[in-house]
């Protein structure tokens, strides 16, 4: 893949926490990290502080990681949105599907939709399966809608129009009249977002959409502006500057405001590029298999890497649907502000609600009273007041705080503060156990021939507790785990995903295959425009289907080999029957199978860091020891464990657990039993 040449004199990654946001900055071949408040009411604050107080270059390039419509989708703060569909199907977005997430409960309460009852308006019009006219559109309901629109002070609408995927003219129209009447409403139109069937999933994704794109267009606005006046201020042209999506690529601004339900999973993804780049070096291979667990402040997401980066178009963010490209990540609330409490029935739970960054955890000093994961790693000396932060002022823990808010919860469980805040370690680190068995045990994977990777602020904190309930032997702890989700930011390729639902027997395309190439053609086409807007010449295209047996309701996505003919979509389904054997245990060979979905991606690839390896020194690592403290394991008493400065441990250096490893971005517990090296790019391995 041709690599394009950009500012690599200066480029900084960006990833925006719940807690902290982070940065790495590329100065030529050295590597700076960062980390600072994030300021949740105007994320571009703390992004525009933090690239002053390391001193970057106006001119940087700069990729983003952000939670803006994450934010927006969990805490139901999004625009005021409506939706207009074809008459009589108002209520698809309320009605769903039957699907129970959980089997057993009574009283299910699904989340309410983005849009009220009242917000969903109706035209009349009809295409039939085939895209053919049945009913035109009935304009003047439209222009009645518009008029509603204005009244009601709307700020984003969704047009989802019945297989508008098949032919978009009425929704291409009816934008035309809303744009017309109503200047100021943003629009998602259906067959520009998800142009692929399934109802209910079309609409919700373009409902998404629409409810999260202006908070995030204004955002990125408003960062395009403060980035744009620093690099004024300093005489300077403005650098690049570019988004993660949730499918691991970057994209530039203007794009990600305009479908900005790609931006969904945008710091996640970061996390697991980074992590996957990272292992391809340390364990020389291009096909590494690792689980990604990335512990931040208010969440945990981690993901399966079985030899390649993990992608899927079917997700569900905040109980609703999301069908797009996106990197396969699970997701749960427990991070290291995560609150413990007592529920009504006298039993210790742990989150999903969490400190944030403000107030934060009790230890931070700013008014927080429940104490939270952090406070717990406190308390057991699992974390080192002095240390950190590498001992910066900025965030100075206060122990006896954290020790207080412990013992008046252990006080209601009739427990000593030490021994609430192992039980507070044990029910969070259950949570994170199910989350990693979600993504292995329960799809096929054994995690035992898996490698741990933990980041994030946390991760480092709680990898071998995990490991050992999981039974995994390594894991690789890189040189910079708290800032890893920033650094992969830097190593992301330039993406665009788009999608065209084909809806055919698969023995029909083997025959004639032109209809499928036509339509890749078209869907390759718009994807090099895309990319060739934000400046990239050379443009690697990859074409995969999504299949199923004929009767399923879901499908496998599997590649389809160029050049494009019969012979590359027999082999496709050749390595469907493959991938269903191997998913569900059973295959069918005879069984007619369907061609539901093509997809292409486009990717320009962007020089990654160069992280360069070191010579061996002397295997002795006790030059980077500090003194022994109590650090707490379990039983009833803590145990003397030496600490051990990271950034004076080089290359050959070994030694056992116990022991506690401080850095700026993070902490690593090691526990007894397990031992540690470092390798030439001075990653951690912690082996059992």
């Amino acid at each position: 893949m041709a690599k394009k040449t950009e500012e690599r004199r200066q480029r900084v990654g960006i990833d925006v926490g719940g807690t902290f946001t982070d940065f790495v900055w590329l100065d030529g071949g050295r590597l700076t990290v960062h980390k600072g408040p994030t300021t949740p009411r105007d994320q571009s604050r703390a992004i525009v502080d933090g690239l002053d107080a390391l001193g970057v270059a106006g001119d940087a390039a700069v990729v983003h990681g952000t939670t803006v419509a994450t934010n927006a989708l969990l805490e139901r703060r999004g625009a005021r949105t409506a939706l207009l569909t074809t008459e009589g199907f108002a209520d698809v977005l309320a009605i769903g599907r039957q699907n129970r997430p959980h089997l057993y409960r009574l009283s299910l309460r699904r989340p309410p939709p983005l849009v009220p009852a009242a917000g969903r308006f109706e035209a009349p019009e009809r295409l039939d399966a085939h895209g053919r006219t049945l009913i035109p559109l009935d304009e003047t309901a439209v222009e009645r809608v518009a008029e509603r629109l204005a009244a009601e002070g709307i700020e984003s609408l969704a047009v989802v129009f019945l297989f508008s995927f098949r032919n978009p003219a009425h929704e291409r129209r009816a934008a035309e009249i809303i744009r017309a009447r109503c200047p100021g409403v943003m629009l998602s139109l259906s067959h520009e977002i998800l142009p692929e069937y399934r109802e209910y999933e079309r609409t919700a994704t373009t409902v998404i959409n629409a409810y999260v794109q202006p908070l995030v267009a204004r955002y990125l606005a408003r960062l395009d502006e403060a980035l744009g006046a620093r690099a004024a201020a300093q005489g300077r042209p403005p650098g690049t500057r570019r988004v993660m999506q949730s499918n691991g690529g970057a994209i530039g601004l203007r794009q990600a405001a305009a479908q900005a339900a790609r931006l969904v999973l945008s710091g996640p993804a970061g996390g697991v590029v980074g992590a996957f780049a990272l292992a391809k070096q340390a364990m020389n291979t291009e096909t590494p298999e690792i689980i990604t667990f990335d512990m931040g402040g208010t969440s945990t997401d981690v993901a399966l890497c079985p030899g390649a980066m993990p992608h899927t178009s079917e997700s569900v963010i905040a109980g609703l649907p999301l069908r797009l490209p996106t990197t396969d990540i699970h997701t749960v609330g427990a991070g290291g502000g995560s609150i413990a409490h007592v529920d009504a029935g006298g039993v210790l739970r742990v989150g999903p609600e969490s400190a944030g960054a403000d107030p934060g955890p009790v230890c931070y000093g700013r008014g927080g009273e429940r104490p939270t994961v952090t406070d717990a790693n406190l308390v057991l000396g699992r974390l080192h007041p002095d240390r950190f932060l590498g001992g910066s002022d900025a965030v100075r823990l206060d122990a006896a705080a954290a020790r207080d808010a412990l013992a008046r919860l252990g006080r209601r469980l009739g427990l000593s503060p030490e021994a609430a805040a192992l039980g507070v370690l044990r029910v969070a680190n259950a949570t994170m156990e199910r989350a990693l068995r979600r993504v292995s045990v329960e799809r096929g994977h054994d995690p035992r021939a898996h490698t741990l990777v933990p980041f994030g602020g946390a991760g480092p904190l709680h990898a071998c507790d995990l490991a050992d309930a999981l039974g995994i032997r390594r894991v690789l702890v890189p040189p910079n785990p708290g800032v890893l989700s920033a650094l992969g930011l830097l190593m992301a390729d330039v993406v665009y995903d788009a999608s065209h639902a084909v809806l055919r027997e698969a023995a029909a395309l083997v025959e004639d295959p032109g209809p499928l190439r036509e339509a890749a053609l078209a869907l390759g086409a718009s994807v090099r425009e895309v990319l060739r807007k934000d400046g990239f010449a050379e443009i690697a295209l990859e074409v995969r289907l999504d299949l199923r047996y004929a009767g399923q309701s879901y499908e496998l996505d599997v590649p389809l080999g160029t050049p494009l003919s019969g012979a590359s979509v027999a082999r496709a389904v050749a390595a469907f029957h493959a991938a269903h054997e191997k998913r569900y245990g059973h295959a069918r060979a005879d069984a007619p199978v369907e061609v539901v979905t093509l997809r292409v991606r486009g990717a320009a690839s962007v020089a990654p860091p160069d992280l360069p390896a070191e010579p061996p020194a002397d295997a002795d690592a006790s030059v980077a020891r500090l003194d022994a403290s109590p650090v707490w394991f379990g039983g009833e008493a803590p145990t003397p464990t030496p600490g051990y400065d990271r950034d004076r441990l080089r290359h050959g250096h070994r030694f056992e657990g116990p022991a506690v490893v401080f850095q700026y971005d993070t902490t690593l517990v090691v526990p007894p039993g397990r031992s540690v090296r470092v390798d030439a790019r001075r990653n951690l391995w912690v082996e059992r």
